[in-house]
């Protein structure tokens, strides 16, 4: 029974029926209750306020009994460890704060704002049930494997925001003490525009303000782009990569083989072992990662490689 319990609230067994149906319902019982707090906020509505506070009783009540499931079956999550500590480190996942999140609420209907703001986790739960299909997996895995391409980005667009916001408080404070009050000032100008976003609550007065807030603008185009081109790319070969295993499906198993990369082809481009053995290489194996291979990707040793066999 409870192993069964398991499988149906499983998220993204696609063989299963029940699991399926559970994924199904759960995103309905989300999305209802999201509805339920946007519609809410409208004055207008108010006469149907006792029908959402009961809509909003009943789905919280049901996000109470998953959690509860989630605890009691954690033992098959984590079957390396004990049942105790099996529960405890759901508790304490990603998953198991989000759900925790979610029902506090229950019992702070109308308490603290900082409890009914926590209603914006809901919407975590819809990005959890999404991370188990492959449609979702296309994104966390770009996001992943463009990891540290994208920190670099973020952290040259920190740099240029903290830069640019002391460089502007410097040169606008004593203009506008009551704008560029601060050095935080400064920053909430340079992230409206290092992002282009340009509110223009506060903007620069003097001369040599407004070219500095010329050139952080042309900076600001730059610094959008590099992180947009970084995942634009990531995508490009997560379709590609895609693409490449999609045609091992058409290809005669017989043709297919996995090869150890060792001293004969560690340090060669994959153009030079292709044209040397006359194979085809569709994908490599490294550090846990599949790699798509372009003409001058260089092979490393311990590096597994997918190839077929035929000639050219």
């Amino acid at each position: 029974m409870k192993r069964r319990i398991f499988n149906i609230i499983q998220i993204g067994d696609k063989s299963n029926q029940f699991s399926r149906f559970f994924d199904i319902f759960i995103t309905v019982v989300i999305l209802l209750n999201i509805l339920t707090t946007f519609l809410q906020t409208f004055a207008e509505l108010s006469a149907f306020t006792p029908l959402f506070h009961i809509i909003e009783c009943i789905t919280l009540a049901i996000f109470c009994v998953e959690y509860i499931l989630r605890c009691w079956t954690a033992d098959y999550l984590y079957p390396d460890l004990s049942r105790a500590r099996a529960r405890l480190h759901f508790v304490l996942s990603f998953d198991g704060i989000i759900d925790i999140l979610t029902i506090i609420p229950l019992f702070f209907l109308s308490g603290f704002v900082i409890f009914r703001m926590l209603r914006v986790a809901r919407i975590f739960h819809l990005f959890r049930l999404n991370a188990k299909y492959d449609s979702f997996n296309v994104i966390t895995t770009v996001l992943y494997e463009k990891r540290n391409q994208i920190m670099s980005s973020v952290f040259i667009v920190v740099i240029l925001m903290l830069a640019s916001s002391l460089c502007m408080y410097s040169v606008e404070h004593e203009a506008q003490p009551l704008v560029f009050r601060n050095a935080f000032s400064g920053i909430w100008w340079s992230m409206s525009t290092l992002l282009t976003v340009g509110y223009g609550d506060i903007y620069p007065v003097t001369i040599l303000g407004k070219i500095m807030a010329i050139i952080i603008a042309y900076l600001g185009v730059g610094a959008v782009a590099i992180p947009t081109g970084i995942i634009s790319a990531g995508f490009v070969e997560q379709y590609q990569r895609n693409s490449s295993i999609s045609s091992l499906k058409d290809t005669d198993i017989k043709e297919i083989a996995e090869i150890p990369v060792d001293q004969r082809y560690a340090g060669k481009t994959v153009e030079e072992v292709e044209d040397s053995e006359q194979i085809t290489i569709y994908l490599i194996l490294r550090d846990g990662l599949s790699i798509l291979p372009q003409r001058d990707t260089v092979l490393a040793l311990k590096d597994i490689i997918i190839i077929h066999e035929s000639s050219k």
